[in-house]
């Protein structure tokens, strides 16, 4: 059995989070057991939620375990399998994380899924085609339910969640209007992803300021608004929202250092009647199977065509992480491990 390298989450952040939180060590793979396999993770996923996890207090994830691999979403081919639904050679994804290899009960539900690399790239089942595409899905279709002509708004547009969206959103006829940090991801939005504008928050101090933007770019109002950041953005959203808008509140990267997200006009959830609803996608695992269908299908076709930030090598995978709560990659951040 092959020798593993993993990052384990050595302590927990104080505020912004260090890449002193992080350990890398070496172990032996143990021998497998009947009906497990094992893997070699050719790509990692690293995700804003991880950050969340990193923290011992209450979320909507359990927290990460201290000396233990981080958790986190992986692709790979099967290299030894003692499972006979799962043959040597089978390109999987899985929760395998922050390690090289991983050792799989493959016959529990949902611990593996096979994927065909035929037409879609390997890499895009951790992005478009897997957790973040279908995060965008169930936003957009299940709270949303956009109507063609609406106009849909999506924070953190050029992300991998906010690429998918734009998708998505076009498809069904809507205005679709991204927020994103910097002149060249509002370009890649517009040119790349189809948005029909995008605005620059950072060239906004306020959220009077970047609420001017989204009223400017939005002329017709906001119907429904997928949030990824909080803060100030939101403020900003809020303010331009259409009466009876849907708001699929998915994230609140703003506030993931542990600084406090306080809304400060609440009374225009009430003025505008307004739905607002967190959801976590692995709760509605009911839907993956129509939306996995779509977004591969987009992919295929070149309908989505989402950036991707690759670093090289595991011991990689903390500053890009870290680099990832700051903003600093352009698409979906993966770390390519072979």
């Amino acid at each position: 059995m092959p020798q593993n390298t993993q990052v384990l989450l050595d302590n927990r952040p104080v505020g912004e989070a260090l890449a002193s939180n992080f350990k890398l060590v070496s172990s032996d793979t143990p021998e497998l057991k009947d009906g497990q396999v094992l893997v070699q993770h050719h790509y990692l996923s690293l995700d804003p939620y991880m950050r969340g996890r990193m923290n011992d207090s209450k979320s909507y994830a359990v927290p990460q375990a201290l000396g233990q691999t981080m958790g986190g979403g992986t692709a790979g081919v099967v290299i030894e399998s003692k499972n006979a639904k799962f043959a040597v050679g089978d390109t999987v994804v899985g929760m395998g994380g922050w390690q090289q290899y991983s050792v799989v009960d493959a016959d529990q539900v949902g611990a593996l899924r096979k994927v065909d690399t035929t037409h879609v790239p390997l890499s895009a089942y951790l992005g478009a085609v897997g957790m973040p595409g279908v995060t965008a899905w169930h936003g957009l279709v299940k709270i949303i339910e956009p109507k063609a002509g609406e106009t849909m708004v999506v924070s953190a547009a050029t992300g991998a969640v906010g690429s998918a969206f734009a998708a998505l959103s076009k498809a069904r006829g809507c205005r679709t209007v991204g927020i994103a940090g910097g002149p060249d991801k509002c370009k890649y939005a517009v040119d790349e992803l189809v948005f029909d504008a995008c605005i620059d928050y950072k060239l906004h101090a306020d959220a009077q300021s970047l609420g001017k933007a989204v009223r400017e770019a939005c002329p017709a109002g906001v119907d429904g608004y997928f949030e990824n950041v909080g803060g100030m953005v939101l403020d900003a959203v809020l303010s331009n929202m259409n009466a009876f808008g849907r708001i699929a509140v998915c994230g609140m990267i703003a506030g993931y250092n542990g600084a406090p997200l306080p809304m400060t006009y609440p009374a225009l959830i009430l003025m505008s009647r307004l739905k607002i609803q967190g959801f976590i996608v692995s709760e509605h695992m009911e839907i993956w199977p129509e939306a996995l269908k779509e977004l591969g299908s987009m992919v295929a076709t070149g309908q989505l065509r989402a950036r991707e930030s690759i670093a090289q090598g595991l011991e990689a995978a903390p500053e890009a992480f870290l680099g990832l709560l700051k903003g600093k990659n352009f698409g979906k951040q993966l770390v390519k491990l072979i």
